[in-house]
């Protein structure tokens, strides 16, 4: 399949090379220069802009976006309209508002899929899991595609209509805060405790055939085994919210009672005025699975 990629940052230049590794041919644009030019050393076709794209794929488009959410893809979507028609397909990969989507699939001429993206950028060598909204056509013509991205045919599957991609990632996300602030506070408790223990110890071990054995407990096992059992000057600041406020937000229009997810979210916002070693743990989670900056205690303001 030939493929359109545009945004070319940390995840999509996994989608770029995933896609190439699995034998895709790729066009790739992004407004750095040197992204681009890095995409083309892997293999891929540079573009010098969106309708240079356009022009260098076929005449059934298909297309990545890979952009930051809110205006950018706005923006893009805009510079794409009129190279793009009901043929055509567009996949936004970004962390979009689900509402946001359904708006952009009912604006844009071609068919917009709205694709949660997980696995971050730690995920480069197994594969992303998608979750995916939009008509069940256009997803079915991106299947080859999706099987190279995710961790294979089991990593990606059409969630429903529109929006639906975003909002079960939303969801996803709002559980991440939740695990993240139980494991937090757990290791919390043991640093505090009657017992001088090693956090890397610990966290092997549970790692190791425990019920709570998980991904983000191998990270928290990473974590000690490079900070040390105290995390060093790994700060109590964890950064992000947008995508765990949505979840909240729309747990109150549905009525839904989500104590666990609004106690991490205010948990982050109250890491912006003190400390805790909970919340120090969750900054540190954060570069594990996202490779996000780790913000140091000599770094704070």
């Amino acid at each position: 399949m030939e493929l359109g990629v545009i945004g070319l940052g940390r995840m999509g230049q996994i989608v770029v090379n995933r896609s190439l590794d699995a034998g895709h041919d790729v066009v790739a644009f992004d407004l750095s220069a040197e992204a681009t030019a890095t995409a083309a050393e892997a293999g891929a076709t540079a573009a010098d802009s969106v309708e240079d794209l356009c022009d260098r794929l076929g005449a059934e488009k298909r297309i990545w976006l890979m952009v930051p959410a809110g205006d950018a893809v706005d923006a893009t979507l805009a510079d794409l309209e009129p190279h793009l028609d009901a043929d055509d397909v567009v996949v936004d990969g970004g962390n979009s508002q689900f509402q946001a989507s359904v708006r952009r699939a009912e604006e844009t001429d071609a068919a917009y899929l709205d694709c949660g993206t997980s696995g971050g950028p730690a995920s480069a060598e197994e594969g992303f899991s998608l979750m995916v909204g939009g008509p069940e056509w256009a997803y079915e013509a991106m299947v080859p595609v999706f099987d190279a991205v995710a961790t294979g045919p089991d990593g990606h599957d059409r969630m429903g209509e529109s929006g639906s991609g975003h909002y079960v990632k939303m969801v996803h996300n709002g559980v991440e805060y939740a695990l993240m602030q139980a494991y937090g506070e757990g290791f919390e408790l043991l640093t505090e405790g009657r017992y001088d223990l090693d956090m890397e110890t610990v966290a092997r071990t549970w790692n190791n055939g425990a019920v709570i054995r998980s991904w983000l407990l191998e990270l928290c096992e990473e974590a000690f085994r490079e900070e040390g059992s105290d995390l060093g000057d790994v700060a109590d600041h964890v950064a992000g919210g947008s995508t765990g406020t949505w979840t909240v937000q729309e747990a109150l229009e549905q009525e839904v009672p989500v104590p666990l997810i609004y106690q991490a979210l205010a948990e982050r916002f109250d890491s912006r005025n003190e400390g805790r070693f909970s919340r120090r743990l969750a900054n540190r989670l954060r570069y594990g699975f996202g490779r996000h900056e780790v913000a140091r205690r000599s770094d704070e303001q």
